[in-house]
């Protein structure tokens, strides 16, 4: 496509939407913001759209939205009649015009003959999963970048299970999105016009009073102290009134809210990133910490679908942990609570990710339960969950990712902050009972189980230049080169694009058992790794890291010696 042919197309739209009209005559002669506005297609990934806001077709706004919809209502109207009158569930956070586009979607659906029952105001993502399942809906949609800057938004799609869009229903709803040419050809019909046909149908809090009704089914069993004092933070986002809720209905009464960051904020004014994943995500809600003396902070994104927390140590400071430290933290507690109460069933299953510690392995191993794993990404757990509860062989019991995402209950298919703040309180209370934090249990999992440690390096590549330098690292690792010239030694190398794990000291090469993906995985002899993968949400190119030591100090050593030489690759890759 030459971005100039279609940057003269929307320069030449009369009825073109007033601000990306004016956006665009502003920057017509900028020719990089031209190029990189214009010179693709917002690509439809393997749930949908994500990227930065603004005009052209390389960025989200009205337009693209309305094309990625009308491919959806295409995909349902192919799966029969009994699918368009199920309709679609509509969700949107407190970004910039996620109000918006989530009307027009329900406005593309209704010109469809497709029903949509769109909240009235932001919910979270958990919610919409969990709603596409209570109203028996063929699909859901919500309107969030979850994490990113203020600057993003996206379009991610569910499927009738509550998960995300599967992989065969993911590509089709692509086909039929790229077989639309003209992205401004796509009708829409007026909302007075879709309530009065009944097409669109606005949700209002009985969704959220019985997903909260649900929460009661993950709670941990047993009469103990719930008056731990907790900070709350919902990062200017859509998780705010259902976490607290979460937290109530779990008998947490002593819950003191960040009031600056409680105010849905589409600019995230008090937060470089909305990013619970980021320690200075808590530098808000560390002084009111301090001010309630508070035993944990917790923190969700702006959809809620993820958790971060920090936890005031000895010393009256507060230690951020890490998404392997929280998944490792609420997996023993959900297994010993299971185990005390004779409810561990012999046929339970715990889901994580490839890029996830080994530490929730080990766990698992010392309770005989079976650990998963799968690729990155939620709607790979979600699958396995699904086919666990078409064929009964297996109960699922936790589901996890190393990137702040925790699943505990089954009646959400997606990551779900709400559940994961509720269990996490509880777990905390339970420890202070016997005297001790979340960190004296992390320490106590450190000393059965071995040092294990983990970390990760983001390197942002933008446009269509950064683009090509992801693909050049990616080919680089993926090369002979890279193995003959890397100082360390590499036993095993994983590689999912091609499906091969090739065992360098046997000589000996498998298939693994995953669906294809561009991800590179590196085992050392000492069975230390690391991974990696571009992002497929955002301009990134991730490198994973994890270890094992029998201390602190020989994890710390083992860490920092494995990134400082795969980072030094990399730097060398980026500056020739």
């Amino acid at each position: 496509m030459s971005w100039k042919i279609e940057a003269e197309k929307w320069l030449n739209q009369e009825a073109l939407e007033e601000t990306l009209k004016q956006q665009l005559e502003l920057a017509k002669n900028n020719e990089k913001l031209m190029e990189d506005s214009f010179y693709k297609n917002l690509s439809f990934g393997t749930a949908g759209l994500r990227g930065e806001l603004g005009f052209g077709t390389n960025r989200m706004n009205i337009y693209t939205v309305r094309k990625a919809a009308q491919g959806l209502a295409a995909y349902i109207k192919s799966c029969g009649e009994e699918a368009a009158e199920r309709g679609v569930a509509i969700a949107y956070d407190s970004r910039h015009q996620s109000p918006e586009f989530g009307l027009e979607v329900a406005k593309v659906l209704g010109k469809n003959g497709i029903k949509s029952y769109l909240f009235s105001k932001l919910q979270s993502t958990p919610l919409l999963s969990f709603t596409v399942r209570e109203l028996n809906t063929f699909s859901g949609v919500v309107i969030t970048a979850s994490h990113n800057p203020a600057e993003y938004n996206g379009f991610k799609v569910y499927g009738e299970d509550g998960g995300q869009v599967a992989s065969e229903a993911a590509s089709a709803i692509t086909e039929h999105v790229e077989s639309i040419e003209d992205l401004f050809s796509v009708e829409v019909m007026d909302e007075s016009l879709l309530l009065d046909e009944g097409l669109l149908i606005y949700l209002g809090d009985d969704m959220s009073e019985r997903y909260t009704e649900q929460l009661r089914h993950i709670l941990i069993e047993g009469d103990y102290d719930k008056s731990l004092s907790i900070v709350y933070s919902s990062l200017h986002g859509a998780g705010g009134e259902l976490v607290c809720k979460g937290l109530k209905a779990a008998g947490f009464d002593n819950v003191t809210v960040v009031a600056e960051q409680a105010i849905p904020d589409p600019d995230f004014s008090t937060v470089a990133y909305p990013n619970p994943e980021e320690s200075k995500a808590f530098d808000l809600a560390i002084p009111y910490g301090h001010k309630v003396n508070a035993d944990i902070l917790i923190a969700t994104d702006p959809d809620a679908d993820r958790m971060g927390l920090a936890v005031l140590n000895k010393t009256g400071e507060y230690v951020f942990l890490t998404g392997n430290q929280i998944g490792a933290l609420l997996l023993s507690t959900i297994l010993e609570d299971k185990k005390t109460q004779n409810t561990l069933p012999d046929n339970g299953v715990v889901i994580k990710s490839i890029v996830t510690s080994e530490l929730g392995q080990a766990i698992a191993d010392s309770y005989n339960v079976k650990m998963m794993n799968v690729l990155t990404g939620f709607k790979f757990i979600s699958e396995e969950i699904e086919k666990f509860h078409q064929t009964k062989a297996s109960t699922f019991l936790f589901g996890y990712e190393e990137s702040f995402g925790y699943l505990i209950g089954d009646f959400v298919r997606d990551k779900d902050a709400v559940q994961a703040s509720v269990l996490i309180a509880e777990a905390a209370a339970k420890y202070k009972e016997n005297g001790l934090t979340l960190l004296d249990g992390l320490d106590a999992l450190y000393e059965e189980y071995g040092y294990y440690q983990e970390a990760l390096e983001s390197l942002t590549l933008k446009g269509k230049s950064g683009m090509a330098e992801i693909e050049k690292i990616m080919q680089y690792f993926g090369s002979d080169d890279f193995l003959k010239e890397f100082p360390e030694t590499i036993a095993v190398v994983e590689d999912y694009s091609t499906g091969k794990v090739v065992n360098h000291e046997t000589g000996t090469t498998k298939q693994l058992d995953f669906p294809t993906s561009n991800v590179l995985k590196y085992i050392t002899p000492d069975n230390s790794w690391f991974c990696i993968r571009p992002s497929g949400t955002e301009p990134k190119i991730k490198f994973y890291f994890a270890v094992k030591g029998e201390t602190k100090t020989e994890s710390d050593t083992l860490l920092i010696n494995m990134k400082n030489a795969v980072m030094k690759v990399v730097e060398t890759l980026t500056t020739t």
